[in-house]
């Protein structure tokens, strides 16, 4: 029995580091590219959107998978505070996909989701230092590294992530990418007459992972 388990172990490693190897050298195209979109300026940093995370992934103390950022600056009388709230991003261009040793890592091609095979996972941490954004944790109770992956099993059954679902203010949603970049997309996190950006102030450049998040955002975290 264990020389059998052993086998299929193997076999499923070197499937793995079959698809790293495509993935490194021809990315994954998705058929359609999901992700989220913030509004800065109506959230009010209650972070229910990190307990519902915690909650649906079993998270112990110490990794979080979304985060909830207060930024607050000024002096008086012209002082501003907001929030901007941040998961895995989904990369179009995953930099913590090609440094996995295992091929644990891997995209969706139907929707582009980014998402890890736990039982790949050797726990070497290369992709929470490959990754700008701070998405891979750590979990030290199990050895591996895990993060946000859309909640995929919610999205597989047609619905939407915890942590979409757990905002009561409807600041946070998902959508296709494409759709919010031609202003096609219609969410209650996006109002009529606001528009989306990819960046906003104090988060790394964009163009290193092209990652799959917009924001509406708070006058003085704009970008240029």
């Amino acid at each position: 029995m264990a020389q059998q388990l052993t086998a299929e172990k193997k076999a499923l490693v070197k499937e793995a580091v079959q698809r790293r190897k495509k993935v490194v050298y021809k990315p994954v195209v998705p058929d359609k590219q999901l992700g989220f979109v913030h509004n800065n300026v109506d959230c009010i940093g209650c972070r229910a959107c990190e307990m519902a995370c915690k909650d649906k992934n079993g998270l112990p103390p110490g990794p979080r998978f979304r985060r909830v950022m207060y930024i607050e600056g000024g002096t008086f009388p012209d002082v501003y505070a907001y929030k901007v709230n941040m998961s895995c991003n989904h990369c179009a261009e995953p930099a913590c996909l090609p440094t996995c040793p295992t091929g644990a890592i891997f995209k969706r091609k139907k929707d582009g989701i980014v998402d890890i095979d736990s039982t790949l996972c050797i726990g070497c941490r290369r992709c929470e230092a490959a990754c700008p954004f701070g998405a891979p944790q750590f979990d030290p109770n199990e050895n591996i590294v895990k993060k946000c992956n859309l909640c995929v099993d919610e999205i597989d059954a047609g619905r939407k992530p915890y942590c979409v679902m757990a905002c009561m203010m409807r600041v946070l949603d998902i959508g296709v990418i494409a759709d919010m970049d031609s202003g096609k997309y219609q969410s209650k996190a996006v109002g009529p007459r606001e528009s989306l950006v990819r960046q906003v102030k104090s988060m790394a450049d964009p163009e290193l992972t092209n990652p799959s998040i917009r924001f509406v955002a708070h006058s003085k975290g704009k970008v240029g």
